[in-house]
Order: C-alpha cells, then structure tokens, then sequence
C-alpha cells in the first residue's frame, strides 16, 4: 500500500505552488513534471522513490492545481521558483528529479541555486535548444492555443481540467508554453560549471539523440576516458539509456526508480 499523501501550496514569487509529499526521512527529493503535466502524471514512479526518502511532487505556474500570475514562462524563473519553494518549506539541502521541460527547470535552479541542491537529476533534456530532433523542434513551434480543439480530447487535458482552479485557462497555458518552446537557449558553458553530481536519463528512442546524450554527459566530464580497472577514474555524473522507451513512456519505465535510487541514496 502506497504511503499517504499530505498536499498544500507554497507561496514563491508570487505563485501559490501546489506541492504533495509522501514518505519520509532522508534528502527530500523534489520532482518536477514536464509540459502541460500534474504531479500525477510521474504515476507509480514517485510511490516508488518514496518507499525509501520524502519525495515532494511541484506543480509549476499554470500548470495543474497551481494558478497561473501575470508572468511569461521561462525556465529561469521556474527554477527561481524551485529554490523559493525550498526555503519556504525549510527543506534545506534537496535532489531534484526532473522530467523534460521539467527537467530544464530544475538545470537552471542548480545553476541559479546550486547552495540548495545536493543531486541533480535530468531526465529527457538537451543542453541546449537545437538538441531536440528536427521533427520535436517542428512540434514545438507549433504548439499553441490554436490546437486546443485537438488537444481538449487528450486524457492529458481532461487530468489538468479536474483539478485546475480556472479550467477556461488552458489555451492561455498553451500559448506561453509554445513561446517557452520557441525560444533558444544554449546553456554548455553553463553545465561544465556544475559541482552537484548529475544523472542524465534518456530513452533509446527518445526525442534527444543518443549522440546529444554522449555530448551533454561530456561538458560534464563522462565519458571522455576509460575508468581504470579499479574504477579510479570513473565519473561522479551517470548517463542512462533506457531501451525501449520513449520521451512519452520514459517516466513508466520500471527501471527508472531503481536508476534514480542508485544514484541518489547511500
């Protein structure tokens, strides 16, 4: 039987964040979902991380139970908003598991905030914009309130529906989520900067190729040289590649807890 979950909401930057926490005991592990998703939408993976540590799953502005304010989406401002989540519920020293836009969110609060995070994990996320294969690229330019139509039959649309508190909202979240997805970004002098260890996670048929993957572990330092016998010289960041998944099962895969535990607790 999975552990209870207690829910509430934590005001940060002017958004009343929704967060829901379950299991206790060792560094809470913070996780953020990824474009248009709820805390809901990591499904069994977060009972899982919780048998063993508190695990606190964030809604992100506009998304899911939390309200949206008067401010464009920017991954730097999500990850200001992860950080001032952590000083308001005195979290102190946090992982953080991200998932695709998620994910990028939870880069730039170790970049902006790296007194807050001890372990960083990213999953399903380039270094930079142009990492994405040339078709997820096209995708994303065109997501925007115009595909409403289509997107209001989605089970995605019908989970955020339940539980937003303005559920007329979403076209306006599908706008600022197209605008966020259009912009570039490039942050490979930023990565090799990172002194929290990282774990990146991918599908083998994920949007990211595996060559972006390999380049993203380099800025940090894997995969540049052999180990040793002894393992002296292996990397303290870790490059996953989980077969048979993609951008959109990646979450469900039945390894990814036990990956992440590996990673984060000991």
């Amino acid at each position: 039987m999975a552990d209870p979950v207690s829910t509430g909401y934590a005001r940060v930057n002017g958004v009343e964040m929704y967060w829901e926490s379950r299991g206790e005991g060792g560094t809470p592990l913070i996780a953020v979902h990824g474009g248009f998703g709820l805390a809901s939408t990591f499904g069994g993976l977060l009972d899982r991380l919780a048998a063993r540590r508190r695990v606190i799953a964030i809604e992100l502005q506009g998304h899911g139970h939390t309200r949206d304010i008067d401010r464009v989406f920017s991954y730097e401002a999500f990850g200001d908003d992860i950080a001032a989540l952590v000083d308001e519920l005195q979290l102190g020293w946090v992982d953080l598991l991200g998932y695709s836009l998620g994910a990028a969110a939870c880069l730039r609060a170790a970049i902006q905030h790296p007194d807050r995070v001890r372990r960083l994990v990213l999953v399903s996320i380039p270094c930079r914009r142009d990492g994405w294969f040339p078709e997820v690229l096209r995708g994303m330019s065109q997501v925007g309130s115009g595909q409403f139509h289509q997107m209001r039959r989605s089970d995605l649309y019908r989970a955020w529906a339940a539980v937003a508190p303005d559920p007329d909202s979403f076209p306006v979240l599908m706008d600022r989520t197209g605008a966020l997805l259009r912009k570039p970004y490039d942050w490979t002098d930023e990565i090799p900067r990172l002194e929290m260890p990282v774990l990146l996670v991918y599908g083998d048929a994920d949007g990211i190729p595996p060559w972006h993957a390999a380049e993203f572990f380099a800025l940090l330092g894997g995969g540049l040289q052999d180990a040793g016998w002894d393992g002296a010289r292996r990397p303290r960041h870790r490059l996953a590649i989980i077969p048979g998944r993609t951008h959109y099962t990646i979450c469900a895969a039945p390894a990814l807890a036990g990956i992440i535990d590996d990673f984060t607790l000991f």
